[in-house]
């Protein structure tokens, strides 16, 4: 029994044991899951707060976003008002010039109508000194009607002659004198409120190098290098012993300004050969087609003249590399476009056609090149042949005075084009043209007697004239002043107006010992 007793016993035991493990285990499982629960809890608090701060990043960014483009659009709005304050100014401009130019014309009308009732009363006159002398007549000589009337019409005749030329001339030099002085206001109105400093460069054009060894491979194996870029180009390329430059000179701008861009790349690019001359200069003239193009556009906006064929507009923007007389001659045209549209407007014309007519005038000289005759006749037949008015054609062909004017737009390009040539400022002189004329100014005042030191100024503006006080005196210096004025107005050219200041100074000295 004991053996069985034994297994019996093994058997409760292992079965406690057993229990006492599960019981051991399920306790440790229980507490696994609350750990766990806790943990899960805690990580979805903690996701909870992470979303709730990425939430509250995003709206940041969008408040940030939305603010930045709140401040756009208040800018734009600005950029609004400022503009169309600009707008309200031009117009009151606008307004007050036409209220003028009715003014005006109403002075006009006003004294037209003066006139008119004062040739009137004379008139009146006439007729009443007439009826006088019939009656007269008719008591001393005794003639019938028709012999009375015979005589009287020959006598009257004569004196309405008399009368009627003499006021058929004061007229006619009243009318002269009121049209030079609006034509003069109307003239300096205009250029007064255009003007411009447009003088263009000379005929060479300078390449900065980095070092002489440059010049070396630009002009290459026994000079195979420049004789190409110089065939491709068709300008000259001056290499002298001036260190750290190239000079490219030429006549024809435009080919200038090519072989400049041209040669400027073959410097950057390193690799100066015949096949990659004629390379670069091939793009490059593409590019300046293009420039040329640009530039005949955006001077056409700036005139305020739409619609211009593209072959036209490619030749205005040729003239932006044309000179005359030191004067760049797409600035001239842009200029005269403007006078020309002012003119017209204070005569009551069309701005528009006059616009038109001053910005084409001198498109002739893009091509006098490649036609014979004079830029007018090439200019007109241009217009013509790309389907321009004959007003436009006919400013162009007679802006120089060659024909008779038949559109009055041919008298007011005439005159712009003279304005924006003549007036100061349109074109540089040369240095030595400059120190002529103050030379000439100074000795204009030196020649006169008590004249000790002259000095002129201010760019030939002004001409300070010292004089001894002991030869002259308030008075006379007050007249010299004058004198010298005058003497320069007649024995000088000169732009804008020479002022003449005569100072006469005396110094006492007292010694105190």
């Amino acid at each position: 029994m004991s053996p069985l007793l034994a297994a019996v016993l093994a058997l409760l035991a292992g079965l406690a044991v057993g229990y006492f493990i599960d019981f051991i285990i399920k306790g440790k499982s229980h507490k696994t899951a609350a750990e766990i629960l806790k943990d899960a809890e805690k990580k979805s608090e903690d996701l909870t707060r992470e979303r709730d701060l990425q939430a509250k990043e995003e709206l940041l960014k969008r408040r940030e976003k939305l603010d930045k483009e709140l401040d756009q659009f208040r800018d734009g709005v600005r950029n609004q008002e400022r503009q169309l304050d600009k707008r309200e100014n031009g117009l009151n401009e606008i307004e007050a010039g036409l209220k003028k130019r009715e003014r005006m014309v109403e002075q006009q009308q006003q004294r037209f109508a003066e006139k008119g009732k004062f040739i009137e009363t004379r008139e009146r006159e006439l007729e009443r000194l007439l009826q006088e002398e019939q009656d007269e007549l008719y008591k001393i000589t005794g003639l019938n009607k028709q012999e009375a009337e015979s005589r009287l019409l020959d006598r009257v005749d004569k004196q309405l002659k008399n009368e009627t030329g003499a006021l058929i001339l004061k007229h006619q030099q009243e009318l002269k004198t009121e049209q030079e002085k609006l034509a003069r206001e109307i003239i300096g109105m205009a250029v007064q409120r255009y003007a411009s400093t447009h003088t263009a460069e000379t005929t060479v054009s300078t390449v900065d190098i980095p070092s002489d060894e440059m010049k070396g491979r630009i002009i290459g194996r026994e000079g195979r290098n420049i004789r190409a870029f110089e065939k491709e180009t068709g300008v000259d390329v001056i290499v002298d012993d001036t260190p750290g430059v190239v000079v490219v000179s030429a006549f024809d701008t435009v080919r200038r300004e090519v072989a400049k861009i041209s040669l400027n790349k073959l410097i950057q690019d390193g690799r100066i050969h015949p096949a990659r001359i004629e390379e670069i200069v091939k793009e490059t003239r593409k590019e300046m087609d293009d420039r040329i193009m640009h530039l005949g556009r955006e001077a056409a906006e700036e005139a305020g003249v739409p619609g211009l064929h593209e072959k036209l507009l490619y030749l205005m923007g040729r003239l932006n590399f044309r000179v005359s007389y030191s004067q760049n001659v797409l600035r001239h045209s842009i200029e005269v476009a403007h006078l020309t549209g002012m003119m017209a407007e204070q005569l009551g014309l069309d701005a528009d056609l006059a616009r038109r007519c001053g910005f084409t005038h001198d498109i002739g000289k893009a091509a006098d090149h490649e036609a014979e005759g004079g830029h007018p006749a090439i200019g007109a037949d241009l217009l013509k042949r790309y389907g321009e008015r004959a007003e436009v054609v006919h400013a162009a062909f007679g802006h120089h005075d060659d024909i008779r004017p038949e559109y009055i737009y041919t008298v007011l390009t005439a005159a712009s084009d003279a304005c924006s040539a003549s007036r100061p400022g349109s074109r540089r002189e040369t240095l030595e043209k400059y120190i002529r004329r103050l030379e000439e100014l100074e000795a204009i005042a030196c020649g006169f007697p008590g004249v000790n030191e002259v000095y002129a100024v201010q760019a030939g503006r002004e001409v300070r004239v010292i004089v001894d006080p002991k030869q002259i005196n308030d008075r006379a210096a007050a007249k010299m002043a004058r004198d010298i004025a005058q003497a320069v107005e007649e024995n000088m050219t000169y732009p804008g107006e020479v002022k003449v200041v005569v100072m006469r100074e005396i110094r006492s000295v007292g010694v105190a010992k």
